[in-house]
């Protein structure tokens, strides 16, 4: 038997499926997705639409989400993560398409510059996406302090 399908797993399955509905994600999936994760995208959301969309609640469920409504990620993310914990088959083929949609995703190589403010000293440079489930994200603050030696 493999391990159980976790909420925080689901959840972003759910959101990689659905992320074509939210006017946030419109047109960056382009950006960060080549094409043939895009057409895996689709077809993740087809194969969850057709296993979840026989339950009514789901259904509804679906249907907000088409409507743009990202609020219902999380109840969606609850019937995914039962699914797939009731129905291997359907886990696998389900993790399956995420991994390959994971491998599609363009890396963003782009330098960082840090700016350093003279009034008082501090400067913030962040860069964050996460790609683990679960994970931390650390986001650094420098402050540079300029003393120097007088002498007397």
């Amino acid at each position: 038997m493999t391990n159980p399908v976790t909420f925080s797993a689901a959840l972003v399955i759910a959101k990689l499926a659905c992320g074509k509905f939210f006017e946030s994600s419109v047109g960056k999936l382009g950006e960060k997705f080549t094409e043939a994760a895009l057409k895996k995208i689709d077809e993740l959301y087809r194969i969850i639409r057709e296993k979840l969309s026989v339950n009514r609640n789901t259904a509804s469920t679906l249907t907000a989400i088409e409507q743009g409504k990202e609020e219902e990620l999380q109840g969606l993310a609850v019937y995914l993560r039962d699914t797939m914990n009731a129905d291997q088959e359907f886990a696998d083929q389900v993790q399956v398409l995420a991994r390959e949609i994971h491998a599609g995703k363009i890396q963003d190589n782009s330098q960082m510059l840090m700016n350093i403010d003279g009034t008082n000293n501090t400067g913030n440079q962040t860069k964050n996406d996460v790609t683990n489930q679960g994970g931390t994200n650390y986001i650094g603050v420098n402050t540079i302090n300029n003393s120097y030696y007088q002498q007397p």
